[in-house]
């Protein structure tokens, strides 16, 4: 760390974004080393042929063009020989037009009322990615267009999500936004019918048109549901749940809330981290040095884990969503080619906002597990406080930040028992109070948390999931696993309606169980 060269050596930067990785456990020939990892593994040619519209999720033969959905008007992306950026800003335009109505007021409820409230109905990717983005914007500039209206999300089939989702909403003032690609999605199905019977019971079966929209693929099943099939916005099958927040998905529910201009800088962010990854050289790739630096710290160093600490509040919800972005993606143990994996892939994706996680369990970081981190901050503050003329030392932002540049450094560096003695520290306590060090992490400093930046952050963190996968030999594309407890459950709740019912006893389950299903059954 006091290798001035080496420090330079260890750091690449790109449109307001700065990348710091010198703490990382590695050498200019571990990088070195690394990069001819990424030629031998062809990684920047395939996210050329993933562009190319190529059908890189070989399993399920399908193309995977999460970037096509921020392209510009005009840029070459195709899927089986037709273009699909037309189509995108199609969509694109179909969704300013309806949420610039919605927000003008033009776009009425059933009694007349303007349309303030949206509670957007989905689950995993059809909501984590825009409850990301929804807080990450709720302070600032941005926010400004969110004034009077409000903005949440139904995911979990727990009543109890219901009753917190529509707790001080009315249904003349609320609009419904249905997340779901074949409107088939157990959960989130359930959950749209029971908003649809909320708006029913209050207002009758006239105002579902009204007051319920779509972001589906599969229009007659949006007409039998009692929407309107032109309140319908689509996605297509080569957009994959987990990265399907630049689409309609996402662009839908955000655009009602902040305003289509607003969200249309969050894709150009996106956008512009896309071209950086096609374009830029290797050592100078942000996507491509994070992804390489994973591949470093699980497969190599074996941490199974890895925490991202955003220092700021409004990210909040970043963490949740990459989860699902990366776990979901690269939490496989077959090689594409389907032949068992002589090593284990992904990892462990949690965190929590700064300063939050110092008091919760970065004890765990420093003295206990050692997890490589990703810690990002902010150089400005969307929401300044600078009480430093009545006394305060620094203003709340920099008190932050001190925190957020303190905290590397002290995995990095540690505290020995030398440094303990020459304190005074007694002889009892010195073990306990030592930090090994040496515990990897990346600094990633951006200029403002502003919609475009926010973009820039989701594509970065797309883009290094792929890296990853394409480095192991995996499908980042697929996600067979999500399916088996699906057809269990359908198993369980087939057993559950019968029995409620028709008393029918419990059969076909193991002992535990079967136990568990009667003690249930009880109540």
């Amino acid at each position: 760390m006091e290798d001035e060269k080496r420090v330079d050596s260890l750091q690449a930067s790109f449109e307001g974004i700065y990348m710091d990785y010198s703490r990382q456990n590695v050498t200019a020939k571990t990088m070195e080393l690394l990069m001819d990892l990424a030629e031998e593994a062809r990684v920047l040619d395939k996210f050329k042929e993933m562009a190319q519209g190529k059908k890189i999720n070989s399993t399920e033969g399908r193309a995977v063009m999460h970037m096509a959905l921020r392209a510009d008007k005009g840029d070459p992306f195709s899927v089986d020989g037709k273009d699909v950026v037309g189509p995108v800003h199609e969509v694109l335009g179909k969704i300013k037009a309806f949420s610039d109505k919605v927000r003008s007021g033009a776009h009425k409820g059933a009694t007349g009322k303007a349309l303030t409230n949206v509670v957007a109905v989905g689950i995993g990717g059809s909501y984590l990615g825009a409850e990301f983005v929804a807080e990450a914007l709720s302070t600032g500039p941005a926010a400004e267009g969110a004034k009077g209206r409000t903005l949440r999300f139904l995911a979990n089939v727990d009543p109890v999500a219901v009753e917190r989702s529509l707790r001080g909403l009315d249904p003349e003032t609320t609009l419904v936004v249905v997340i779901s690609k074949t409107f088939t999605t157990a959960e989130t199905m359930l959950n749209a019918r029971t908003l649809r019977k909320w708006i029913v019971d209050a207002l009758g079966e006239k105002a579902v048109p009204l007051h319920m929209i779509a972001c589906s693929a599969t229009p007659d099943k949006v007409k039998d549901f009692g929407i309107d099939v032109n309140n319908m916005f689509t996605f297509w099958n080569w957009v994959g749940g987990r990265y399907s927040v630049s689409s309609a998905v996402g662009v839908m529910p955000l655009s009602l809330h902040y305003g289509f201009e607003t969200i249309q800088q969050f894709l150009k962010g996106a956008r512009s981290v896309d071209r950086h990854l096609l374009t830029a050289p290797p050592r100078k790739n942000l996507p491509l040095l994070m992804g390489l630096l994973g591949v470093w710290n699980s497969t190599f160093k074996g941490h199974a884990t890895r925490a991202i600490a955003c220092y700021a509040q409004s990210m909040l919800k970043f963490a949740p969503h990459i989860q699902q972005v990366d776990m979901e993606s690269n939490g496989k143990s077959v090689a594409i080619d389907g032949t068992k994996l002589p090593f284990e892939t992904g990892e462990i994706n949690f965190g929590e906002p700064g300063t939050n996680g110092q008091h919760s369990f970065y004890q765990l970081f420093h003295q206990g597990r050692v997890v490589p981190m990703d810690f990002i901050g902010f150089i400005k503050s969307n929401f300044p406080i600078d009480n430093t003329k009545i006394g305060e030392v620094v203003t709340n932002h920099d008190e932050l930040m001190s925190n957020f540049f303190a905290q590397p450094d002290a995995l990095a560096y540690g505290k020995g028992p030398e440094e303990l003695k020459k304190e005074g520290t007694p002889e009892p306590l010195i073990s306990h109070k030592t930090f090994s060090g040496n515990r990897p992490s990346s600094v990633i400093m951006v200029d403002e948390c502003t919609p475009y930046a926010i973009g820039q952050l989701l594509a970065l963190y797309e883009h290094r999931t792929g890296v990853q996968g394409f480095i192991w030999g995996i499908n980042s594309f697929d996600q067979f696993g999500v399916e088996l407890g699906k057809v269990l459950g359908k198993k369980v709740r087939k057993q559950l309606s019968e029995s409620r019912k028709a008393g029918a006893a419990i059969s076909g389950f193991n002992p535990s169980t079967t136990r568990l299903l009667k003690k249930f059954l009880k109540n």
